[in-house]
Order: C-alpha cells, then structure tokens, then sequence
C-alpha cells in the first residue's frame, strides 16, 4: 500500500487545470486589436448613447477602474442597451487580420498534459474569432466568456453545469433582447464624474448586473463552472488587477506581458511565447510520471503478489 500510495503522487501533476485569460495574453498587445477595442466603445458610447464626446475619456476611466469593464459600467449607472448589440459594435470592427497563425504557441499547448480552459470577459463570437485567427481553436477544453458568467436564461449557475463553453438560452420574463430589462421609466444616469468630483458620503456606486473579471465573484464562477480547485489551478492573465483578484481566491498566477512580477503573481512572462522556458515543471511533470509509472507499476504487483 505504501508503494502504491507514493506512485500514485509520483503520478499526479503539479496542476489539475490551466486557466487562460484571451485578449493581450494569447496574442501581444501590439496586434491592435486592444487600440481599435477601445476606440469602438467611445464609438459606441457616442453613436449609440449620444453621450457628450468630451466626456467619454473622463466617464470610460471610471467606468472601467470601478466597475472591470466599460460595458458593466454603463450598465451599472443606468444606460439600457442590448448586449448583442453592444458585443457586435465593439469586437464586429476589429482588424482580426492583424492576428496570424501561432504554430510555436500551438505546439506548447498541444504538449501540455494538463486541462487548458479559456476565461475572458469577452463574448463568445469574439473569442471564437481570435483563437480561429491564431490557428488555437482546438487547444482548448472549454470557453467561459460573458454569456458564460451572465446567462441570459437563468440567474445563477445551477449545480450540475457541465457545459464550460456556452451554447445558447433562450429569453424569459426579466430578460429581453440579451439584456435585463431596465426600469425605462426612470432613465436618469447616474453622474459618476460628478459623485468622485464632489463625493457625498452618504451616496455609494450604483451595482451593475454584469459578472465580469477583476470581480472575485466572477472568478470563482469560473472555478465552479470549470469544476476545478483553484489551488491546483494556474492562471494566466494580462491584467495586474485580474491577477491579484485570482490570488484573492486561492489561484496560483502568471502575469503574461511583464517581465517582473507585481505584487500577487507567483510567476511573470514577457510573452506567452515564453511558458516553456519560465515554467519547465508543466512538461517536466509529465516526464516524472512516466519515470514513477514503471516503478510504482512493479510495486503494486508485489503487493498483489504477496
């Protein structure tokens, strides 16, 4: 029994599931693809929100520093749209062309023997579009994405989800069009840049609706979805506040566009490219457990044997 026990954790990996954050983490930011990004959501909140041009640089950083996303924060202070929409608009413009086939990022994850699963805050098209382009589609297990973390067909994750990459709802009373239906009876914003200009105390942030990454309750959403322990879990992300939101819940995590680490990753990366190179022990694992598998194989037979 003693010999069977240490073959067994001879055989077990370091990790049980590696967590991979999309946009500016599986391809460099130097793509566009982020600058054209951000460029169509001040589109949008023109176009589409008629909101004051002059205010959309003031009104998109406090948007996104309080809220994780522009989108859950416009959400939050009472604009009405639908997400589709919204998702279509901002990802249907951006210059996918810039974006080539990966073949070496490809061979590091065909290799890996562990469980590879996507978590962007993106929507599922989006995300679809970027690892077609890069020629990583099939890489992964599953995609958890916006419709993922905010289902339009039910309001929480039911215990049985066994689905990780989202395949569609259908609409019920409290949701039309992809979206909650908002109180269009009371279209007042709510002035953000004025509530940090002037703060009165006694007034907080409106909540969003939307689920969505640095929030730790996003986060472990994932976890649950993906069915995985977050401390066999490495997670990799482009942003310092989703990673220290990861260690927050037990992650371990990899800051992918740095070379130095921040305070809460456990490992940085100046590009994916070098995962082999800054984290040997994935694929050294899988070594090892070749190496122990004969052993603990004799030794489960002399026990049988005896």
């Amino acid at each position: 029994m003693e010999h069977k026990d240490r073959y067994l954790q001879a055989q077990r990996l370091k990790y049980d599931c590696l967590l991979f954050d999309l946009d500016d983490t599986l391809y460099p930011l130097s793509s566009g693809i982020a600058a054209a990004c951000g460029k169509n959501i001040k589109d949008y909140m023109v176009e589409k929100l008629g909101i004051e041009e002059s205010k959309i640089t003031a009104l998109g950083n406090l948007l996104y520093s309080n809220y994780g996303t522009t989108m859950a924060g416009l959400r939050a202070i009472g604009y009405d749209f639908d997400y589709d929409e919204y998702h279509s608009f901002v990802h249907g413009r951006l210059p996918y062309e810039n974006l080539r086939p990966d073949p070496v990022l490809r061979h590091l994850l065909m290799t890996l023997p562990i469980r590879k699963v996507i978590f962007t805050n993106a929507d599922k098209v989006h995300a679809l579009k970027c690892l077609s382009r890069l020629g990583l589609e099939d890489c992964f297990e599953g995609i958890i994405c916006f419709e993922t973390l905010n289902p339009t067909h039910k309001s929480t994750v039911s215990d049985d989800e066994d689905d990780i990459e989202f395949v569609g709802s259908s609409a019920d009373d409290t949701v039309a069009n992809g979206h909650s239906v908002a109180n269009n009876s009371n279209p007042k914003i709510f002035d953000i840049i004025g509530h940090f200009a002037e703060p009165i105390p006694s007034i907080e942030l409106p909540k969003t609706p939307i689920i969505c990454k640095p929030s730790e309750a996003a986060i472990e959403r994932a976890l649950k979805i993906a069915n995985v322990n977050p401390q066999r879990t490495l997670f990799f992300d482009d942003s310092v506040r989703n990673i220290q939101a990861g260690k927050c819940v037990g992650l371990q995590t990899v800051l992918v566009g740095k070379s130095q680490r921040v305070k809460g990753a456990d490992y940085a990366l100046e590009s994916i490219h070098n995962i082999k190179e800054a984290l040997p022990e994935l694929w050294e694992a899988e070594v090892k457990s070749e190496v122990a598998r004969y052993a603990g194989k004799v030794a489960v037979q002399a026990s049988v044997t005896a």
